[in-house]
């Protein structure tokens, strides 16, 4: 975690390059599957480096995504940590924007 706390402050402090922009997030891909380790993987990232986005694949399999409830309840004291795509399957189409929505609509209609 060291090494990419050093990363990151390595990129803030880098002029910007002519037509380039600082980066402005700090995303996470997780795996849906993994469960109590997904909690633990984005509550450690996010306390060394501070995300400001995730993205969790393999949200196709049995575990449902109820990863994704107990992520939105990390940050009691500042807003949930966005997801922004989620992972279906295995083809580059099955990366999809993630809508709150239609999720919990797919989760209770099973």
């Amino acid at each position: 975690m060291d090494e990419l706390k050093k990363v990151k402050r390595v990129i803030g402090k880098a002029p910007a390059l002519s037509g380039t922009v600082q980066p402005r997030e700090v995303l996470l891909v997780i795996d849906g599957n993994t469960g109590q380790n997904a909690i633990a993987q984005v509550r450690a990232f996010d306390a060394a480096i501070g995300l400001t986005g995730l993205i969790v694949t393999k949200l196709d399999g049995t575990a449902k995504g109820g990863v994704l409830a107990a992520i939105a309840l990390l940050r009691r004291d500042r807003p949930p940590i966005p997801i922004y795509f989620i992972g279906i399957g295995e083809a580059l189409d099955d990366l999809q924007r993630f809508s709150a929505v239609q999720f919990v609509s797919a989760l209770l209609a099973v």
